[in-house]
């Protein structure tokens, strides 16, 4: 070790030694919740500024054509996606991980600990692939930073498991709240997607974390946000048929969104070549950005036109601008850009860019929301206020994307200033849940962890029997005897065993049946019957309510034992080759220290 190493070394051993001395460690995680929301509300305007510095420098340069469109963004998202696939490859040198589907993972496999890479790989990687128009979000990027950076310096300051996990939190509720000045969104962000439970324990250094990265925001950028807009129109209770119309087109395009990233993604990991995904992705990209230039970058920018009434900057340098003087033209470019937007952000990130959902689910909702309200004042129906309707679209398709109704309602609560639109975004929010979740019972986030059994629920009963991890249940210290042995071998047995159970076993290691200690007591103390009882007559055989499969979750295990009186339950492989054993008491065990760990208070 260098000297400046142990000179570190020395300080922070130092330091720990204060803060244990001098600090509880409920003060002291109240002070790291401050810390890290501070840490990401830096990090957030960072980001944002500098993905949009370079948005706005690469857009001054084009080579039109005589048609409209600019040239060079046929080329932009390829360069942006080659960027980053430099910097994963060479730099990062291994994967980043998906976002928040890892922090999820992290939650519930790896006691909250995320690789200290992820505290910039993300960061970087998103920059490169947003800043050269890739139609993906930003949000996903910073919330896994911010999960790693709360998560590192838990573990950094040797905190214990419940800790780190809740530090993991703050610095997500400090990511969000830090890009959209939305305190309250960050938090309900970290209970409804993160599936944090909100206790006295986790609510306050949640809010620290939430405020802090707020204020820093404030300070740095002031009063605006990415898309502000103040509420012109109140909402009247004739405008309830209306919202619920919405809602149901949000819910269409909330499975569509869904569907089409499922498909796009699954086509380019087919593809075994990663520089072939990268080239086919990035030139897509390219010509969906030259046709329809709203797709390019996170597309907050078209959002704000729109809410601010200029439906004519959807044509802005497309192809398509002598359309934009036919009446229906502003839903035609709507309903485009609609179907466009799912297949650009799925195209960017399986083709090896990196961002998120979040912003796109956003951004579909706001197209959604505009779309209707422009169709039904088309039709002659009473006018409605589109910029109205495409903020409470926004909600209602984050609503049936990410599973997260609160969070968005009060999102877009936040961004307005105010609670005037509370009734709609909540009708509409309902509405486009009912209509997804028959189809989808997770977010977009959780869904493959939920299928392969990694997800952490609010239902800690559930989450417990399907996180704990069977095979470390398994007792395997019995003595077992075989078929055909005699009562001098399972006496043999006994003496080399600290159980008072021994199963009998063929030649393969099929389990035939059990014997117990008790039921042989009167007998192995009478040795000329040694050679003559077989094992077989003494055991007790064979039943399918005592045996368990390895395949088997726990939540079958704890089945069986609510079932009569077993206290164990014999393992057997497909093959019914004999495993092991698990008992009720060590099952129970693990479920009571499971829930001890996973509970706040």
């Amino acid at each position: 070790m260098t000297r400046i190493g142990k000179i570190s070394s020395q300080v922070y051993k130092r330091l720990h030694v204060w803060r244990l001395r001098h600090l509880s460690d409920e003060v002291f995680l109240l002070l790291l919740s401050v810390v890290t929301g501070a840490i990401m509300g830096l990090a957030g305007v960072g980001l944002k500024t500098a993905v949009l510095e370079v948005n706005r420098l690469l857009l001054r340069f084009g080579y039109p054509t005589p048609l409209g469109g600019n040239v060079l963004t046929l080329i932009y998202p390829l360069v942006g996606v080659l960027l980053t696939v430099l910097f994963v490859r060479y730099v990062v040198r291994g994967s980043i991980g998906h976002g928040i589907p890892s922090v999820l993972f992290a939650i519930s496999r790896r006691k909250g600990e995320l690789p200290p890479k992820n505290m910039y790989s993300s960061f970087v990687a998103s920059t490169l692939t947003v800043a050269f128009g890739g139609s993906v979000g930003l949000e996903a990027p910073i919330v896994s930073t911010g999960s790693a950076v709360g998560s590192n310096l838990g573990r950094w300051c040797r905190l214990q498991p419940k800790h780190v996990k809740l530090l993991l939190g703050c610095g997500a509720a400090g990511a969000i709240a830090g890009i959209f000045k939305a305190p309250i969104a960050g938090i309900l962000f970290v209970v409804e997607v993160l599936m944090f439970d909100l206790t006295m324990t986790t609510a306050i250094p949640l809010l620290l974390s939430a405020l802090s990265a707020s204020t820093v925001a404030y300070f740095l950028m002031g009063q605006g946000v990415q898309f502000e807009f103040s509420v012109h129109t109140d909402f009247a209770l004739s405008q309830i048929p209306f919202y619920i119309i919405l809602g149901l087109f949000c819910g269409l395009s909330s499975l569509y969104f869904l569907r089409v990233t499922d498909r796009v993604e699954a086509w380019f990991a087919a593809r075994s070549n990663p520089w072939w995904r990268m080239l086919i992705g990035g030139l897509a990209m390219g010509v969906m950005v030259f046709l329809f230039p709203p797709l390019f970058g996170e597309g907050y920018g078209m959002l704000t036109q729109l809410l601010g009434g200029d439906s004519a900057s959807l044509f802005d340098n497309s192809l398509f601008q002598p359309l934009s003087v036919h009446p229906w033209s502003v839903p035609a470019m709507l309903a485009a850009l609609i179907l466009f937007k799912g297949v650009a952000t799925s195209t960017t990130i399986g083709c090896g860019g990196v961002g998120g959902t979040f912003g796109p689910s956003l951004v579909m909702g706001g197209l959604s929301g505009y779309f209707v309200a422009a169709t039904l004042n088309l039709l002659g129906l009473p006018m409605q206020d589109a910029a109205n309707f495409a903020l409470v679209g926004m909600a209602a398709v984050m609503t049936g994307v990410m599973h997260a109704p609160f969070m968005a309602t009060f999102l877009i609560a936040e961004i307005t200033g105010g609670y005037s639109l509370l009734v709609p975004l909540l009708i509409a929010s309902a509405v486009t849940y009912l209509c997804v979740n028959p189809f989808e019972r997770h977010s977009i986030y959780a869904r493959k962890l939920a299928d392969n059994g990694d997800l952490m629920t609010h239902d800690k009963d559930q989450s417990a029997w399907q996180l704990l991890d069977m095979s470390s249940l398994i007792e395997v210290n019995f003595v077992s005897v075989k078929q055909g042995d005699h009562l001098r071998q399972l006496v043999e047995a006994i003496q080399e065993s600290q159980r008072n159970l021994f199963p009998v076993l063929t030649d393969n290691g099929k389990f035939l049946g059990v014997i117990v200690l008790d039921d042989v007591k009167k007998i192995i103390f009478r040795p000329e019957l040694y050679d003559i009882v077989g094992v077989e007559e003494l055991m007790h055989p064979l039943q399918e309510g005592d045996v368990i499969r390895t395949t088997d979750s726990l939540a079958a295990v704890v089945g069986k034992f609510k079932v009569g009186d077993r206290y164990n339950l014999v393992v057997l492989d497909a093959d019914d080759r004999y495993v092991g054993f698990l008992s009720r008491a060590n099952t129970f065990s693990a479920y009571r220290r499971f829930i001890s760990d996973t509970s706040d208070e």
